[in-house]
């Protein structure tokens, strides 16, 4: 029962987290530097957590869902009309903030923009500084350029490193060789993959296109193992 609590094997190399670390300092840097010039240094502080979360997810899982452009604008964009809203209409309350953070992710959802860190920015703005309070619904602005700000750093980052951001809606498999068999009227699809993913009703932050490659340098890795244990005995 305590296995299930260790972490599971990270399969991406040093270099890789330093390469995510580096971008995340810089982006959050940035973006909070950007946000203080216009908006002042109280407000851009403010933003400072959610930024730094988003900022996790668009470097070092910058492949994920939750990751693209729609989730992090769309999320942010969101969190902020119904925090808001909810801050007019209950007050500024612990649980007027709560309250607005759980229907944050019910819009989110529903706008396929689902960010984690906007729910974080949810209850910030709620229970937010003086500063903040005092600009009303003009807290959208600096909430949207903090956003804005981030995206344009990964961009930036994520290319000028060799890793392609945003990620496409289906991914060309590279990993398969010219002479491979074409597949039957069995073989997976991604569109079987995407039923798969509905009928098991859960967040996955992964899409289908993500779990086809994946199969496919699955099967392709599978088939050289196979040669591999057919060649060794001769020689």
């Amino acid at each position: 029962m305590f296995s299930r609590w260790l972490p599971a094997t990270i399969n991406t190399r040093p270099s890789e987290w330093s390469r995510a670390a580096i971008g995340m300092a810089v982006g959050t840097l940035l973006s909070v530097w950007v946000c203080s010039l216009v908006f002042g240094i109280e407000v851009a502080q403010h933003l400072i957590g959610p930024l730094g979360a988003s900022a996790v997810l668009l470097f070092a899982v910058s492949s994920g869902a939750l990751a693209q452009p729609w989730s992090i604008l769309g999320g942010y964009l969101s969190a902020a009309l119904v925090s808001l809203l909810m801050a007019h209409l209950l007050g500024r309350t612990l649980g007027s903030a709560c309250l607005a953070a759980g229907l944050a992710v019910v819009l989110m959802c529903w706008l396929r923009c689902l960010h984690p860190p906007a729910g974080a920015l949810a209850l910030t703005l709620v229970l937010a500084d003086p500063a903040t309070i005092a600009m009303d619904w003009k807290a959208l602005g600096p909430v949207m350029l903090g956003a804005a700000t981030m995206l344009l750093c990964a961009l930036a980052y994520n290319n000028l490193t060799r890793v392609r951001y945003p990620k496409r809606a289906s991914e060309p498999v590279t990993l398969i060789p010219a002479d491979h068999p074409r597949v039957d009227s069995q073989a997976i699809t991604t569109e079987d993959l995407k039923r798969a993913l509905a009928d098991m009703e859960a967040f996955f932050d992964v899409t289908p296109e993500d779990l086809e490659q994946l199969i496919h340098a699955s099967e392709l890795h599978a088939r050289r193992r196979s040669v591999g244990e057919v060649l060794a005995p001769r020689l």
